[in-house]
This record gives structure tokens, sequence and C-alpha cells, in this order.
């Protein structure tokens, strides 16, 4: 959950994302959010590229441990940075996770940090 939320959503350089993203996740992968559903690597990808142009300088921040069941993993993140002028955003990711990286991730924003 950390590697999701620290090596692939706060990753700017291209590259390093990319193979972050092939550590992390299923080939197949599905996230889920409010704009509905990504599927794979290449969708993830370019999604995550548009979400960082969309928060500027912004990072994401945990806001509390990952809990952990098998084959379950949450963590509640906040997003930090950016000044008065962003908007300062909270929620939590929820994944679903087999033979070691995430198989669907669910993001669910829950207002201000």
């Amino acid at each position: 959950m950390l590697a999701n939320l620290l090596d692939v959503f706060n990753e700017r350089d291209d590259a390093k994302r990319r193979a972050a993203i092939e550590r992390t996740y299923a080939n197949d992968v599905s996230w889920t959010d409010a704009e509905g559903v990504t599927s794979g690597w290449d969708a993830l990808d370019a999604k995550c590229a548009g979400l960082q142009r969309g928060i500027a300088g912004q990072q994401f921040v945990p806001a509390g441990p990952v809990h952990q069941l098998p084959g379950f993993a949450y963590l509640a993140w906040r997003l930090e940075g950016g000044g008065a002028d962003q908007p300062a955003l909270s929620g939590f990711d929820v994944a679903l996770i087999s033979d070691g990286v995430i198989t669907s991730l669910y993001t669910v924003l829950d207002g201000a940090a």
C-alpha cells in the first residue's frame, strides 16, 4: 500500500513510476474511483500522470498505518503542500492482493484533510 501511494502516485519521473507500477500491480489491475474503472498498467499509468499534473506540487502522505488482512489492505491518505490555492483532500485506498501484487484498487475521497 505504501508503494501504491508513494512509489506510484507521488512519482513524477515516468520511467520510475512505470517500474513501480509493474512491481506493485498485476498487469490486468483494475482501479476504481469516482470517475469509473481503469484497467491495466498502461491505463493506470496514464491516469496517474494526469492526476499528478492536476495536483502540481502536492504530495500524498499516509494518514495512518496500513491495515491488512489476507488478500486485503487499507490505507488512509491526505494530499499536502501546494499552498492555499490548492485544495486539501483526504481519502483512502482499499486493495485486493494476490501473489504479492495489487489486483484491484479502490480509491475513495472523503473531503478536506
